[in-house]
C-alpha cells in the first residue's frame, strides 16, 4: 500500500512516516510522500498516485476536508483516513460527507494507526464504535428532526446482506467473511455494494455506524463492536 502523509506539523508528520517506515513487520506499506496543506496534498496525489492518503483537517490554505472533497472527486479509488485532534462533531460529519473513509484521533497508539491502515487496505472501516454511533445519529436525523434514512436495516436488507454487515462492522475482512458463510470473496463485495445502495450510504464507515445504530453489532460498554 503507498501511502501520502498530510499534516502541517513538520515533526508529527516525521513521527507518522517512521512508524510507518520503521514497522519491519509492515513490508507492505510504503511512505511515498508528505505534503503540509491540502493543497499540496491535491497535487500530491495526482503526481503519486497513492492508494492511501492520512490527512490532518485543520491546516492552512486547504484544510483536510475540502482537500478530501477534491481527491475524492478527481480519484474515487483512493482512500482517505482523518487523523486528527479534533473530536468535534462538526469536523467529523463533515469528514464522513466529503467521502474519507475513516476517521482516527491522533491520541491512538502505533498498534491502533496501523491496524486501521490494515483495516482500510482489506477494504474495511477504521473508525471507533462511538464516533461511528455519532455519525449515524447524525445521517439519521432529517431537516425537522425526522429521520432521512431506512428506520431499520431489517426493513431493506436480505438475511445474508444483514450478516454481511454485521460481520464487517465486528472488523472482518472481505476474505473472512466469505470463509464464514461459505461464498466467495467478490459475492461479499456485491452484498455490501448492495447494502451501501439500499442505505444510501457512502462506504463502509457509514454501514458500521448504521449497524451499531440498528443493533446489528453487539458493543463492549465503551462502545466498540464486540
Amino acid at each position: 500500500m503507498r501511502i501520502l502523509i498530510v499534516d502541517d506539523h513538520v515533526v508529527f508528520r516525521h513521527g507518522v512516516i517512521s512508524i510507518l517506515t520503521s514497522a519491519k513487520a509492515q513490508p507492505d506499506l510504503e511512505v511515498v510522500g508528505e505534503a503540509a496543506d491540502g493543497g499540496e496534498a491535491i497535487e500530491r496525489v495526482r503526481e503519486l498516485a497513492p492508494d492511501l492518503v492520512v490527512m490532518d483537517i485543520h491546516m492552512p490554505r486547504v484544510n483536510g476536508i475540502e482537500a478530501t472533497r477534491q481527491i475524492k472527486a478527481a480519484s474515487p479509488q483512493t482512500k482517505v483516513i482523518m487523523l486528527t485532534v479534533s473530536d468535534d462533531d462538526q469536523d467529523l460529519f463533515a469528514a464522513v460527507k466529503s467521502g474519507a473513509d475513516g476517521y482516527l484521533l491522533k491520541n491512538l497508539s502505533s498498534r491502533e494507526l496501523l491496524g486501521a491502515i490494515k483495516a482500510i487496505e482489506g477494504g474495511e472501516a477504521a473508525i471507533s464504535g462511538a464516533l461511528a454511533a455519532r455519525i449515524l445519529k447524525e445521517m439519521t436525523r432529517g431537516p425537522e428532526g425526522g429521520t432521512g434514512r431506512p428506520r431499520s436495516g431489517r426493513e431493506v436488507l436480505s438475511d445474508r446482506e444483514r450478516q454481511v454487515l454485521q460481520m464487517a462492522s465486528e472488523g472482518k475482512t472481505n476474505k473472512e467473511i466469505a470463509v464464514a458463510l461459505g461464498i466467495a470473496e467478490n459475492t461479499v463485495k456485491n452484498h455490501m455494494r448492495n447494502v451501501l445502495e439500499k442505505l444510501h450510504l457512502q462506504n463502509r464507515t457509514q454501514a458500521a455506524a448504521f449497524a451499531l445504530k440498528e443493533g446489528l453489532v453487539d458493543q463492549d460498554p465503551s462502545g466498540h463492536p464486540r
